[in-house]
């Protein structure tokens, strides 16, 4: 088994997840593992950074497939005994004028971006070592939709005593309510993208709560952060900043110094902690 630390980042074949590993494989002092659906596109990836000069390692992940997690998971475990840093980015959006039905668009943007997070931290956040660190990429659009829901849902969704049951629950319920049309009427906004990270956003303060109550000595930092507008596939080429630029708060939280106590349980953006 490795001493050697290792940091893994879901999705990262291109766009922000890629500068995230660019980032890592020149501020980190281990293993990289660049991670995506298809191997192709994986090892590509990997060696686009090897003809820079960088060193990353490929593991195949799909998020929305659990026995892809949990090879990911015993591999890990067995070569290096756990983890040391975690960066979720893997994530999807439609594009404003896809005319996907809604209910279609709710139900496969919450699949991956809210319940293949949570499954990814389900299975790998126990193997995070002590003075860990957990980065669960999110979007400033969880803020904008959080005041898009009626009071009653950001009461919820901004409570300190939710557990991971409820949100599930709630998650679950955004998506039954777009099938039956009735998701506005529930005091819900329209933005499957908004929700699914409304989601991300407050599973983090979640399980930062959780860690706090369960590995306390263990100085485990883990936080929700929006990269910005970023000129990615997803965002397209008109967004402000450049995926290198998007690395650098999801890269400031992975790299939290070991005498670091905060943040934890936050939302940042442009390295500054935002109110939820």
């Amino acid at each position: 088994m490795s001493n050697v630390p290792v940091a893994v980042v879901t999705g990262s074949n291109k766009g922000i997840g890629f500068a995230i590993v660019r980032a890592l494989c020149k501020q980190f002092p281990g293993d990289v593992y660049l991670t995506a659906r298809d191997p192709s596109r994986g090892q590509d990836a990997v060696a686009k950074l090897q003809a820079e000069g960088l060193h990353a390692f490929f593991h195949q992940l799909d998020i929305d497939d659990l026995q892809s997690i949990r090879a990911l998971r015993d591999f890990l475990k067995e070569k290096y005994g756990g983890l040391n840093v975690l960066v979720n980015n893997a994530g999807i959006a439609f594009k404003v004028l896809d005319t996907t039905p809604f209910a279609v668009q709710a139900e496969v943007t919450l699949k991956t971006n809210f319940f293949g997070t949570r499954n990814v931290c389900t299975e790998l956040l126990p193997l995070v070592k002590p003075y860990g660190r957990v980065v669960n990429v999110s979007s400033m659009a969880s803020s904008s939709a959080l005041g898009g829901c009626s009071q009653e849902l950001q009461q919820k969704f901004r409570s300190n005593t939710i557990t991971e049951d409820d949100l599930v629950e709630l998650m679950t319920k955004f998506v039954e309510d777009t099938k039956k049309n009735v998701h506005e009427k529930e005091g819900w906004p329209s933005t499957a993208y908004g929700v699914s990270k409304i989601g991300v956003t407050v599973l983090s303060r979640i399980q930062a709560r959780m860690l706090n109550e369960t590995r306390k000595g263990d100085h485990i930092l883990l936080n929700a952060c929006c990269p910005g507008w970023v000129r990615t596939d997803m965002a397209g080429p008109k967004a402000t900043k450049s995926p290198d630029e998007g690395a650098e708060t999801p890269v400031y939280l992975a790299l939290l110094p070991s005498d670091a106590d905060g943040p934890h349980g936050q939302f940042l953006s442009n390295k500054t902690v935002r109110t939820w």
